[in-house]
């Protein structure tokens, strides 16, 4: 698959995500896709499954933004920021594609904190 493709499903499964449309969303993965949630220890197979996950979330997002995808050849990520019950989760997602479909995606999620007052002096605040 060429980039130009790859980039043009991202964005399609991105904006179906944003929208709610569980099954276009879901196009995007191979059927024995995998996904990794390192910080719960979690690891999803299949996407009939991560399909079903993510459909039954009690809190669905009331928010989403891309805030860029950046990759090349069969390595992509994408961050963005999910709006859980009006706050932000900083969400990285990388995604590992094989005959045009991603056979292995790995997300973390952060939850924004206050930034420390002594390194001021060094930095800029991003909008």
């Amino acid at each position: 698959m060429q980039e130009e493709e790859i980039r043009k499903a991202l964005d399609a499964h991105w904006h179906a995500s944003a929208v709610g449309d569980a099954n276009a969303e879901h196009d995007i993965y191979d059927n024995d896709a995998i996904c990794d949630y390192p910080q719960s220890g979690e690891r999803i197979l299949g996407r009939r499954n991560l399909q079903a996950l993510r459909s039954h979330h009690p809190g669905k997002p009331s928010g989403f933004s891309v805030r860029r995808i950046i990759g090349s050849g069969n390595l992509w990520t994408t961050e963005y920021t999910i709006v859980y019950k009006g706050l932000p989760v900083y969400t990285v997602s990388m995604m590992e594609f094989r005959n045009g479909k991603v056979v292995h995606e790995t997300q973390y999620f952060a939850d924004p904190f206050d930034a420390p007052a002594w390194r001021s002096q060094w930095v800029q605040r991003i909008p």
